[in-house]
């Protein structure tokens, strides 16, 4: 479980909330977020569709492996994560799953999407490619029931209704920009999806029927 207040990152002393500190006691999960965590940018972070970020444990030994300079950062809550989850992946997690999590209920909304703070975290530009290409990304979760979450609290999952869409297959869709029709109109149709990336889709739909002969 980790939190973090806004303040200064990188040389020129961006805002940010990216860095995060490890916590032993419950906090609280509502629908803006963790008690006493803290986005810098709302028009890009935070929000009920991006109210708590989660990270797989088990990408680490990869990061530190691919980034040996940085090996002894590439730690728990060092990519920015409120819970870094053990046991489970983008693989193994899917758009829409309602997960229950202490005394929250949570919904996986979206994969991350690395900016440029994550450079500037640790000082190397290329993380933010590399995330793309790999695809170890996290992901993002709305709030659907407020409760408390602390440290070493079990991951159960109590609905999936987007058994074909983990989180590692719209991760690789959106770094291949591989939207065709069929795909933006399960996109528009995907239950629990960030409202944004609904959003988005019926403007592309809506370009592709105004484009087509």
């Amino acid at each position: 479980m980790h939190v973090g207040k806004i303040a200064p990152l990188g040389p020129q002393g961006t805002p940010s909330g990216f860095r995060k500190t490890a916590v032993d006691h419950p906090v609280i999960a509502r629908t803006l977020g963790l008690t006493g965590d803290a986005q810098a940018d709302l028009n890009v972070h935070g929000g009920p569709d991006k109210a708590v970020y989660g990270y797989p444990l088990s990408r680490y030994p990869a990061w530190a492996a691919e980034f040996p300079h940085l090996a002894d950062r590439l730690v728990a809550g060092s990519m920015g994560e409120n819970l870094a989850v053990e046991g489970i992946d983008e693989d193994a997690v899917h758009i829409g799953d309602r997960i229950r999590v202490g005394g929250a209920l949570l919904q996986v909304t979206q994969p991350r999407l690395p900016c440029f703070k994550l450079g500037l975290a640790f000082d190397e530009p290329r993380l933010i490619r590399a995330m793309t290409r790999n695809g170890f990304c996290g992901w993002y979760y709305r709030v659907v029931e407020s409760g408390a979450i602390g440290a070493g609290d079990a991951h159960s999952l109590v609905e999936r209704p987007n058994p074909d869409w983990s989180v590692a297959r719209f991760a690789g869709i959106i770094a291949a920009r591989a939207m065709g029709a069929e795909v933006l109109r399960e996109i528009v149709a995907m239950e629990g999806l960030a409202e944004n990336w609904q959003a988005r889709a019926l403007r592309q739909l809506a370009a592709l029927r105004h484009d087509a002969p």
